[in-house]
């Protein structure tokens, strides 16, 4: 389940989404480590496009019902007046929220094409700035791919095609001891789309997937949103973690009844 995966990363994301100590030992520290752990606006976003494409209703009264549910999860200031409008009209944003909430559209169409058309839906309703929409269908079609037996180096050459190294600064092709130095903590999605790829495409397995996010100060719980799901069909699984026990744990009941 990509959308388990993306759920999973974006919850254990969350403890250093801010607060990340500089001296943090993110190769033996342990998963779950701090209080400022749960849900953020990711889960919560990406779940209501789960409930909206599997009862097939209406995309955006679904996104502004559940989100009213929670409106201290963690939206951008603009994102948090489209929900709480009585109009809900896009408003040009390039940041990574588009992608951070479609990993479901990867896992539920099978259908090359149609994935791509609803992942740039989903993100058209709000974030509908070329990088907005691009940072979706990236994320979605990187699911996908993983999803149908894509290769890494399949995966990785496809997201260096849509973010050339020439024109973004944080390109697929910056690894992870680049991005360590030089990355800086953004919210848009033509950074934060590559290097997540990145913290997946340098793993092994899905926890050291989340400990190359945990390496360096980023928007770490979105990026366990957008690559999380792309790390849980490559790798099948989780490994030994937990993944039910700890989204049960943390979520909502109603976020649970979404997700199982």
């Amino acid at each position: 389940m990509a959308i388990l995966g993306a759920v999973l990363g974006d919850i254990l994301g969350s403890q250093y989404e801010f607060d990340r100590p500089k001296d943090l030992d993110w190769k033996n520290v342990p998963l779950i480590d701090t209080d400022g752990i749960g849900f953020t606006d990711d889960s919560v976003m990406a779940l209501a496009i789960k409930k909206a494409l599997d009862e097939g209703i209406d995309l955006v009264d679904t996104m502004v019902d559940i989100g009213r549910h929670y409106p201290y999860c963690g939206y951008g200031g603009k994102f948090y007046y489209w929900i709480h409008d009585i109009f809900h009209k896009p408003y040009g944003s390039w940041g990574n929220g588009s992608a951070m909430r479609v990993a479901y559209v990867g896992e539920y169409y099978e259908n090359y094409d149609k994935m791509q058309e609803m992942a740039a839906k989903t993100a058209a309703v709000s974030h509908d700035h070329p990088e907005g929409i691009k940072g979706a269908v990236v994320t979605a079609t990187c699911i996908w791919m993983a999803k149908h037996g894509k290769s890494k180096q399949e995966i990785y050459d496809y997201v260096l095609g849509e973010y050339p190294a020439d024109i973004y600064p944080f390109s697929i092709d910056k690894d992870l001891e680049y991005l360590r130095e030089h990355y800086v903590w953004t919210e848009k999605c033509s950074d934060t789309v590559p290097a997540a790829m990145r913290c997946f495409y340098e793993s092994t397995d899905y926890e050291s997937f989340i400990r190359n996010i945990f390496s360096f100060e980023c928007d770490s719980d979105t990026f366990g949103a957008i690559a999380g799901g792309v790390a849980e069909e490559f790798y099948h699984g989780f490994g030994y973690i937990d993944a039910e026990g700890i989204v049960k744990k943390y979520l909502s009941d109603e976020l649970k009844d979404i997700l199982f």
